[in-house]
């Protein structure tokens, strides 16, 4: 159990920042990293794959996260917030994390897929 790189997220729609009749859906969310493994280990990049429910997926490689590239010790956490705007109401994120271990080795931290939704349009 060397690495063991846990995430969770939480998704908020931004109506105020969409613009329905334009087709363009903003969504806020929150992500916490948290080192469950016994090594530590530090974010170095970033892979998002963001597909709206027509199928579009946009691909977003990058360095860190929020222009930090954050390293966590066993048992700490790191969380940051930052958006997506979407062509339709709903759609899906997931991707990964590049990362490195305090030994020397990389390995991609899996971001499970999360849905991009208001609260009432799924049933």
């Amino acid at each position: 159990m060397k690495n063991k790189i846990e995430i969770n997220v939480e998704v908020t729609y931004l109506s105020d920042q969409s613009d329905v009749l334009n087709k363009q859906y903003a969504y806020a969310y929150t992500i916490t990293i948290t080192n469950q493994g016994n090594v530590g280990a530090q974010l170095r990049t970033r892979r998002w794959l963001i597909q709206d429910e027509s199928g579009q997926t946009e691909e977003v490689i990058g360095e860190g996260v929020i222009g930090q590239q954050p390293h966590l010790s066993p048992g700490e956490s790191f969380q940051y917030s930052s958006g997506a705007i979407i062509n339709t109401e709903t759609g899906t994120m997931k991707g990964s994390y590049g990362m490195i271990s305090d030994l020397g080795h990389r390995f991609d931290a899996d971001i499970p897929e999360f849905t991009l939704s208001e609260p009432r349009t799924l049933h």
